[in-house]
């Protein structure tokens, strides 16, 4: 190291049990980063300043402006720009001697175990579960320790995965993805920053401490924090004999992108269709498209437009004419809406409409649709008046 590395970590170096030892075999780690945001923001940064040698971040993304209340490596000025380019500027701000890699590709089941093979350790900052289990099953097979961390609303999760070294895998808590629409997105549920932040840093430091050798890997533990009741739980995970992917007899031994399908958390994007039945349907699609549904309101006899969002988000924007009756009023309120018209009901990002019309339907709305992709998609498409959150 040289003398202007020994005062950047001299504060670090001191301590007992990590010194100059520990801090050659950080500058001589390579870490990857899965994602620039909540979770990568404050790992980033901290695994920089501590002074790993080499720091890659696989990232596709752009910052949009609704990032910047936990993704703290963006600032406002950088709205717009790649992600990759505004972490690989912050970082070099942040510390000039760390060697950043980014890799400006979604990760796939193609490329994920080479990409993999070039660091020691992962750490996953994915926001969706298709992007998760591909990260644990790929760290598996490359024999990759895994820093996993998560978060939803004012809840996180972290825990270190390494089968290789006696441990547990994802899979051994979690063997299947959730069904789609089980559980909402950050965009749906909304997130806390502040805690985006805790666990991105307890991330970094799970990694520092593995790669320095300062302390036995904490393997079979899962640590969840709830910020609301201050509250922190540790859970035993036991290596699963029947785990699939690390188990005694595992059948899953390679990536196959079949099993890595996105599992969306909002309703998908359905293809184009004008939202209306043919003649040997009784009921039109359960969902409608943006332009489908412009088409509709623009009739002479339009549908009723439902906005099924809580009445802060009203407050942001909504489509002109609409009707309001939170989701978690409908079952009380449904028997408002008139029988005899076509219903279109909206939200976020389409989950909860597509929630809201198939409870509709089963109370005898037929004709109940939800709009794909909620306003955020009529937003893009249709009106960009209409403010985006």
């Amino acid at each position: 190291m040289t003398p202007e590395e020994l005062q950047r970590y001299s504060r670090q170096i001191i301590l007992p049990g990590f010194g100059a030892e520990g801090q050659e075999r950080l500058r001589a780690a390579r870490v990857l980063i899965i994602g620039a945001g909540g979770l990568g923001s404050p790992a980033a940064i901290y695994l920089a300043a501590a002074g790993v040698g080499r720091l890659g971040m696989v990232e596709f993304d752009t910052v949009e402006r609704h990032n910047l209340h936990r993704q703290i490596l963006h600032s406002d000025a950088a709205v717009g720009r790649p992600k990759l380019e505004s972490a690989e500027a912050r970082l070099r701000e942040v510390n000039p001697h760390v060697h950043f890699a980014g890799h400006a590709v979604r990760l796939t089941a193609e490329n994920a175990r080479d990409i993999f093979e070039e660091y020691d350790i992962v750490l996953d900052g994915s926001d969706n579960f298709a992007t998760r289990y591909l990260v644990n099953d790929a760290a598996v097979l490359c024999r990759k320790p895994l820093v996993y961390g998560a978060i939803f609303q004012f809840e996180g999760q972290i825990a270190l995965f390494a089968p290789h070294l006696g441990g547990p895998c994802y899979r051994c808590l979690f063997p299947e993805p959730p069904p789609p629409g089980a559980v909402p997105s950050c965009a749906e549920a909304g997130v806390f920053g502040a805690l985006a932040g805790a666990v991105g840093s307890l991330q970094a430091l799970l990694a520092v401490r593995q790669l320095a050798g300062i302390a036995e890997p904490p393997l079979g533990h899962l640590t969840r924090f709830d910020a609301v009741r201050w509250r922190t739980t540790r859970f035993t995970v036991p290596k699963d004999r029947n785990c699939a992917l690390c188990g005694d007899t595992p059948s899953i031994k390679d990536l196959h992108p079949a099993r890595y399908a996105p599992v969306v958390c909002a309703a998908p994007v359905p293809e184009q269709t004008d939202g209306m039945s043919s003649a040997d349907e009784e009921e039109p699609p359960v969902e409608i498209t943006a332009e489908a549904a412009r088409s509709r309101l623009a009739a002479k006899e339009p549908p009723v437009l439902l906005d099924v969002r809580e009445h802060f988000e009203v407050d942001i924007g909504a489509i002109n004419g609409h009707r309001h009756i939170p989701l978690r009023q409908l079952p009380a309120k449904y028997g408002t809406l008139p029988r005899n018209r076509p219903l279109i009901v909206y939200c976020h990002h389409g989950m909860r409409s597509l929630r809201a019309a198939e409870f509709l339907r089963s109370k005898g709305y037929t004709r109940a649709q939800s709009l794909a992709g909620g306003i955020d998609r009529w937003s893009l498409e249709i009106d960009p008046s209409v403010p985006r959150y």
